[in-house]
């Protein structure tokens, strides 16, 4: 798989520039709020906008180096695939129902069933670990200021 070619992305410094003014000005305001709105762009940035490489590691143990954005997201439909499923593992869901292949060949008649199973590299389980995390405490506080008016 050749290498694609990367189109520009702006600075990841411009984007923890733009976190660090929105925290500067949740202590300016003293707002929760705020504070609340800052976890939730940088839980939406690390989802989805991070610039980043895809990192799937198939069973041969290779890494993928291939640019994405978001760390949700694989480099190809099939890398994709495998990063659901390993996102489904994470969260110790059930993985897709893989389709049980025959193989003709095969003088036994047992069925062999296709496709590998993958893993996340550890900084993606953390990260994406930590901004799930921070999703959630970002949903609770919107219900507690809906109460608290």
């Amino acid at each position: 798989m050749g290498r694609r070619r990367r189109r520009w992305r702006e600075p990841v410094l411009v984007w923890w520039a733009a976190f660090a003014l929105m925290l500067a000005l949740a202590g300016a305001t003293a707002s929760w709020r705020v504070l609340l709105l800052t976890l939730l762009v940088w839980c939406l940035y690390e989802f989805a906008l991070v610039p980043t490489v895809c990192r799937v590691m198939p069973r041969n143990g290779h890494v993928c180096r291939e640019p994405v954005r978001g760390r949700l997201f694989g480099c190809t439909p099939a890398h994709q695939r495998l990063k659901a499923d390993a996102l489904r593992h994470l969260v110790r869901l059930p993985g897709r129902r893989r389709r049980v292949v025959a193989d003709p060949n095969r003088d036994t008649g047992m069925v062999v069933a296709s496709g590998g199973r993958t893993r996340l590299a550890q900084a993606d389980q953390t990260v994406l670990v930590l901004a799930a995390l921070g999703t959630v405490v970002t949903l609770i506080g919107m219900v507690y200021g809906l109460g608290a008016g």
